[in-house]
């Protein structure tokens, strides 16, 4: 690839990348595979995509259009040039409402689509369960289709008119086609009528292949329908102008409960005379997985009995009238149980059917399932013969997976523990035989995820050779050179080539891991980010936070699969001798903020704050390590050291020279205030303080940690008061532990494990009598609830410690005869810590301050500060950006009277430095209330 970066900025296209970081980013999509590209482009208009690509086609390199990279089948990787759409060419250029379009650009998300024609009360149709970061120009490079398919139409049934450059370089719209093109194109048709009309149009989610029969002169000869789907194999995307469509004013959802998905599948055609708007199979296993990982507050509570469900969702001009209709439906099929869910309930439920690729990523048996026959997809009428000899022939080869799908439309996904590393054959075994099944039902490859590099060599299963001879003609008429993403559709690569996973490795010489990510296997641990791309989305809006940094940046290296990405490269091995302490693998990790988000929000399961602690704690493991990692990473050693000189210390950091040397030690920003030490510890207090009298009293530990025994020991005090006043006898540890948070999250985890240790022995006699142990500061007692076990899983008092450990809220909803102070008339913004919604829930609290009577509005994302990240040199700028996607705007909206929650040190600090607006705890707004 010499001199093609120069060469395509010779050419006028300016952002162009070919670092092995970024190569590796961009070496996989949601698929099994791995193509290292030679370069990354970042098209910033049309003029630019037709630069690339004729130098493509005069160095003869391939050009692979990307937009998410959320394609499931290998659509979106190649081993040339890799065009992403979605950094520069993602807008929404217009709505028309009376025509009911719109005109985007190929890296526009869907839902921004939807958002912008939301006003008119229309949406764009096709809802993929990737709609909050799949572009346009992939959802029509896979023909995506959705749920509401049923009632919307496919991708394809939605275009109106597409602007684009063929492989010949040539510009035109499918609406105005270059003439020669189009002569030559019906000609090809006229000649192959009975072909085409036989083999291409079967049924309609037939995504295999090219959708020919749109060509046909019955159907319109539609230039712009036949082109989505193609994969970006016949022309690169400029603009499109989609259609939108008109949604009911309401729903509801009928849960539909079976014994099995094959007999759900057996009763999904009786339900579409009904004439559902969604109707989707759902293996009832799946919720359980997510009440595993999340708890059960997670899934709404009276859901049917039945190992397989139907969600069907009906409309109606008022939520009664959908909910009326979800009942007849209910009624009308022989479903063993049922339900019918609106509003929150019901959106818990569809949350949990768009994260069934990643929460499918492991089988009830806790092993790695991985795409390949994913999507395909048979008449309605056969699905549930076709599921039922699925299954048969995965237990012939020792297989298993969670089934769900788009089962009104025959679409079945199922991810599959493929044995990649002790039977590689079985893969390619299979994946024949459940082509040769499929084709034996009148079906389909794929339904809607496209043929990529994992289906485009099972096509003779559904095609004769003439029809694929016939996709391969078309394809010489758009590309003659075949420089648009070879090997894919026409002249496929082996299914088998390029697979990701069986190449993975542990790093040579690895050191024993200090975490037990995935048994103990950190290449089976970061693989578990299979692509699915969540970490994309803003899901502030609805309490998510992953990932803040890539919210910050829209660069996909702060993305949790950027950064999943490279490590994989490190667990592989290719990034050199260097190992863990590659530039690579440093620049990845740079901007994670160890929030802990994705380890909840990510669908898969990835915990990159667990990752990238293990990989600081390889690098520096006897090596000297950046300042910031003694001064932040051990802070409660200084803070204990310096409690007894606070008045003083105080004074001195109050001198621009001394703070300023203070910053430089600590390798703080410059722009960041220094912390006040408390005069007075929270400790020192309590032990001076005369308990509350009365005799009954039930005993309680409350876990001093140490930024409120040293920062903010008024928020102790506040939740002794609170405790006393709820009938609790409260007691410290004999002396000053520490959890070990700082040690962690900068990868000390030696020294962490050595906290920890000291804690189990001071928290030995509260565990003994059986007390419960409150937690203020939501990471640390995150560490308590979660990290002690997973770093010391030899001692039994770990798991005794985070069966024991309760935050404020959680303890006081079960205490007997409690209730909360009056908040009526209260107005707050509160800014749950990225922690506590990742390890412990904030759902107690929003419950005990709904009880009170606030009224609250919480915020999603994360503050920006989070621990040593935000107060470490070169984070200053991406931790105010991560405030202001979420937090920032909420305070600024609220009115002066609001009142300002948040329990972690971190988010009170962010909002002192950048709002300049005090914060209160939990603990500290009800104390203020007590009588």
């Amino acid at each position: 690839m010499s001199g093609v970066k120069e060469e395509l900025g010779r050419a006028g296209v300016r952002h162009v990348e070919t670092g092995s970081r970024r190569l590796a980013e961009y070496s996989s999509d949601a698929s099994n595979y791995r193509v290292l590209p030679q370069a990354v482009v970042f098209p910033r208009h049309a003029d630019e995509v037709a630069a690339a690509l004729e130098v493509c086609r005069a160095r003869g390199v391939p050009l692979t259009a990307r937009g998410a990279g959320t394609s499931i089948a290998g659509n979106a990787v190649g081993p040339g040039i890799v065009l992403d759409f979605s950094r520069h060419m993602g807008k929404v250029l217009r709505v028309d409402p009376e025509e009911r379009t719109a005109v985007v650009q190929p890296g526009a998300v869907l839902d921004a689509v939807t958002a912008a024609a939301a006003p008119y009360g229309l949406r764009f149709g096709p809802d993929p369960s990737t709609h909050a970061r799949a572009t346009v120009g992939g959802a029509l490079g896979n023909n995506a289709c959705g749920a509401r398919a049923l009632a919307y139409g496919r991708s394809a049934d939605n275009v109106v008119d597409l602007d684009l450059l063929t492989g010949t370089g040539t510009r035109m719209t499918a609406a105005a086609p270059e003439p020669a093109l189009r002569t030559a194109l019906d000609t090809l048709v006229r000649d192959r009528l009975a072909l085409i009309r036989t083999e291409f149009g079967r049924l309609p989610r037939q995504a295999s292949g090219y959708a020919m029969e749109h060509l046909l002169p019955e159907n319109g000869a539609g230039l712009a329908r036949f082109l989505v789907g193609t994969e970006g194999t016949l022309a690169l995307l400029l603009e499109a102008t989609v259609r939108l469509v008109r949604p009911p004013r309401h729903t509801a959802l009928a849960v539909l409960g079976y014994a099995d998905m094959a007999e759900a599948a057996d009763h999904a055609p009786a339900v579409l005379p009904h004439r559902p708007i969604a109707l989707e199979g759902m293996d009832a296993r799946l919720v359980e997985v997510v009440r595993a990982r999340r708890g059960a507050a997670a899934v709404p509570a009276g859901l049917p009995r039945g190992g397989g469900w139907l969600f069907a969702e009906t409309g109606g001009e008022s939520e009664a009238a959908a909910v009326a209709a979800a009942g007849r439906l209910a009624a009308a099929t022989g479903c063993l149980d049922s339900a019918v869910v609106t509003g929150p309930a019901a959106r818990a439920l569809w949350r949990i059917r768009e994260d069934g690729a990643g929460l499918g990523g492991r089988t009830p048996a806790g092993a790695p399932a991985w795409p390949g026959w994913e999507d395909s997809a048979v008449p309605p009428q056969r699905l549930g013969g076709y599921i039922r000899e699925l299954r048969t022939l995965m237990g012939r080869h020792g297989l298993d997976g969670l089934m769900y799908g788009h089962f009104g439309d025959g679409c079945l996904h199922v991810r599959i523990d493929f044995p990649f590393a002790e039977r590689p054959a079985v893969f390619r075994e299979f994946l024949h035989e459940a082509a040769e099944l499929a084709g034996r039902h009148g079906g389909s490859m794929s339904g809607e995820h496209g043929d990529g590099r994992a289906r485009g060599a099972l096509l003779p299963h559904m095609y004769s050779a003439a029809a694929i001879d016939t996709m391969a003609a078309v394809k010489h008429l758009f590309d003659p050179a075949d420089v648009l993403n070879p090997g894919v559709i026409v002249r496929p690569r082996p299914l088998d080539a390029d697979l990701r996973v069986p190449a993975a490795a542990s790093p040579p010489g690895r050191l024993a891991l200090a975490l037990p990510h995935d048994r103990g296997d950190f290449a089976t641990a970061v693989h578990r980010c299979v692509g699915v791309a969540k970490c994309r989305a803003d899901t502030t809006a609805t309490g998510g936070v992953m990932c803040p940094s890539y919210l910050a940046t829209r660069d996909e290296k702060d993305s949790t699969r950027g950064r999943a990405r490279v490590l994989q490269e490190l667990a592989g091995g290719s990034l050199g001798p260097a190992g863990w302490r590659a530039p690579e693998v440093a620049e990845s990790l740079d901007l994670c903020l160890s929030c802990k988000g994705c380890s909840s929000d990510c669908p898969a399961g990835v915990d990159m704050a667990a990752y990238k602690a293990e990989v600081l704690h390889q690098k520096y493991r006897g090596r000297l390590r950046p300042r910031s990692h003694y001064a932040l990473g051990r802070l409660p050693r200084l803070l204990r050291a310096a409690a007894p000189l606070a008045g003083p210390l105080n004074a001195l950091l109050a001198l621009p020279p001394v703070a300023a040397l203070a910053r430089w030690g600590g390798g703080i920003d410059r722009r960041r205030p220094l912390p006040r030490l408390a005069r007075r510890t929270f400790r020192r207090w309590f032990a001076g303080r005369a308990p509350a009298g009365g005799t009954g009293r039930t005993p309680v530990l409350l876990w001093a940690d140490t930024f409120t025994d040293h920062l903010s020991p008024q928020v102790g005090q506040a939740a002794v008061r609170v405790l006393e006043d709820a009938g609790y006898a409260v007691h410290l540890t004999d002396r000053a532990v520490c959890c070990g948070l700082t040690w962690i999250s900068t990868g000390q985890l030696d020294g962490a494990k050595a906290q920890l240790r000291r804690s189990l022995d001071a928290l030995q006699p509260a565990l003994d009598a059986g007390w419960p142990i409150v937690g203020l500061e939501p990471s640390c007692t995150a560490v308590l609830r979660d990290e002690v076990a997973a770093l010391l899983p030899d001692d039994p008092r770990a798991a005794r410690v985070v069966a024991a450990t309760r935050t404020l809220a959680e303890l006081l909803a079960v205490t007997p005869g409690w209730r909360p102070p009056d908040l009526t008339g209260v107005q707050a913004v509160a800014q749950p810590h990225c922690h506590q919604h990742a390890v412990l829930g904030w759902d107690a609290d929003a419950g005990l301050l709904r009880k009170a009577g606030a009224e609250v509005a919480a915020v999603g994302g994360c503050c920006g500060l989070a621990g040593n990240f935000g107060m470490e040199k070169g984070h200053y700028e991406v931790s105010a950006a991560v405030a202001d996607t979420a937090l920032l705007p909420a305070v600024r909206a609220a009115g002066p009277g609001t009142v300002l929650l948040a329990d972690g040190f971190s988010c009170r600090t962010q909002l002192d430095h950048l709002a300049h607006r005090p914060a209160l705890h939990l603990a500290e707004l009800l104390a203020s209330r007590q009588e």
